[in-house]
């Protein structure tokens, strides 16, 4: 067996949902070689590093996270993630939506909007023995355990490391340009436009709409339409459909394609992501 063969060996990742925690996703991971892509997601990232030294790029700079830490990412903020030491990372992440935040920052602070986090890697945090608690718990179906201390958790985060969002800078002239390729590519992910193309629908130069379109969202346009492309696949595997036909109703040219990208967004191959929102049916099914 060759060193790389073992570290990819060393790799397990595990996602799934438990109805005790009602709009957060849950990731158990340890990493060595996969690295995530630039990606964004709909929810936040919040996570504590079990082991080990996560690195990732979060809003122009490179971040480095070690064992103990919290990870803060805001939702629909581009970031990557990879191993920062040759045996790679352990942790567990959850996926609150905007909903469960907003909704706790709503109880403690008053109804001052939706929060975000400034500060990205909390060495040392309060919440970090919080989070892992909570995520054991929902692990273990402890469903009181587990909400009671996710709640928690995200509430200490919310006092004492959240912010509210400053006005939002005036709107450039590319603006425009953006919002309509993006409308464009959301409705044609079974058969895009080329670059061109999508630069003559929306009247600017091809070049003018890459910096203005990775300006607005952090990623150039193909990458955003397999980010969205993503994100219906997780909607068709929630929904039930097959995993083996998901590729196909998404966009993608086979169900490599469809696995590769997945796998470098959620952290999990279709199948195992279908697996988990199976085990929540079933959990909802029997209480």
């Amino acid at each position: 067996m060759t060193p790389e063969a073992g570290k990819e060996e060393a790799e397990a990742a595990r996602f799934w949902r438990n109805p005790a925690l009602p709009g957060v996703d849950l990731l158990k991971a340890r990493y060595v070689t996969h690295r995530f892509t630039r990606h964004v997601h709909e929810e936040y990232a919040i996570g504590v590093i079990l082991s080990g030294v996560e690195e990732f790029d979060y809003r122009g700079a490179r971040h480095r996270a070690g064992a103990g830490s919290v990870v803060l990412v805001d939702p629909e903020q581009v970031h990557t993630g990879h191993a920062g030491v040759p045996d790679g990372w352990s942790y567990r992440m959850l996926y609150p939506s905007v909903q469960v935040i907003a909704d706790i920052a709503d109880e403690l602070l008053a109804g001052r909007g939706t929060p975000y986090f400034p500060q990205t890697v909390v060495p040392g945090s309060q919440a970090a023995p919080l989070l892992r608690a909570a995520h054991l718990a929902a692990e273990r179906g402890d469903d009181l355990a587990s909400s009671s201390l996710a709640r928690t958790a995200f509430g200490a985060l919310v006092r004492h490391h959240a912010a509210y969002r400053p006005p939002r800078p005036q709107r450039s002239a590319g603006d425009d340009a953006v919002r309509r390729a993006r409308e464009i590519l959301h409705e044609s992910l079974l058969d895009p436009p080329t670059l061109e193309d999508l630069a003559r629908a929306v009247e600017v130069r091809p070049f003018t709409l890459i910096r203005a379109f990775k300006a607005a969202t952090g990623l150039p346009p193909h990458t955003y339409l397999n980010t969205l492309r993503v994100r219906r696949a997780r909607c068709l595997l929630d929904s039930g459909t097959p995993a083996a036909q998901v590729a196909a109703e998404v966009g993608f040219t086979d169900q490599a394609h469809l696995n590769r990208h997945f796998k470098r967004i959620v952290g999990v191959p279709p199948a195992a992501y279908q697996r988990a929102g199976t085990y929540k049916t079933a959990l909802s099914n029997r209480t």
